[in-house]
């Protein structure tokens, strides 16, 4: 995701409304290293703007994805998550713990031979399932990210592994049913 002066200025670009609560959803998914689901980004975005709605976050984190700055995962057990990398790279799941980690590969395009002629890629998406040994997560950066890409310069900083946990399922806020 590009820096939040940058997105917003798209933002006005397209015709959007720039609001203070989107802006704050900006900075929190350009400073995300995990892979939130709207609700703990809403959790989140709560804490410092009490007044925000979670309509808000969804229709923000919607209009993201659609400028190109966030991509959308959807993740076993229904849970759809929103990844603020959008460079290529593919995904490791614990699953003990819901934890994701970033995984960045070389020579995808090693496989694309393999596929029948004529068969056009439109995405590529890989995602190791299993389960890290130990708690220390942090532990896994070098076993997972460690001389398999090259990175963009932004990422490069942010190359670690991206950790987080399932947020539970929320209910419709408010709702009286």
């Amino acid at each position: 995701m590009h820096a939040p002066d940058i997105v917003a200025a798209k933002y006005r670009e397209q015709g959007r409304r720039l609001t203070p609560q989107r802006q704050l959803l900006f900075s929190l998914m350009h400073d995300n290293v995990t892979h939130p689901t709207a609700d703990a980004l809403f959790d989140e975005a709560s804490k410092r703007m009490p007044g925000i709605s979670l309509r808000t976050v969804y229709q923000t984190l919607d209009e993201l994805q659609e400028m190109g700055e966030v991509q959308l995962m959807h993740c076993d057990g229904g849970a759809v998550r929103f990844d603020p990398n959008v460079d290529e790279h593919h995904h490791a799941v614990d699953a003990e713990t819901g934890e994701l980690f970033d995984v960045y590969v070389d020579n995808i395009d090693s496989l694309r031979a393999q596929l029948p002629a004529g068969f056009t890629v439109e995405n590529v998406s890989i995602v190791f399932h299993g389960r890290l040994a130990g708690k220390a997560a942090s532990a896994a950066t070098p076993r997972a990210t460690r001389n398999n890409t090259t990175k963009s310069p932004e990422r490069q900083q942010t190359a670690r592994a991206k950790t987080t946990k399932r947020a539970p399922r929320r209910t419709n806020r408010g709702s009286t049913k």
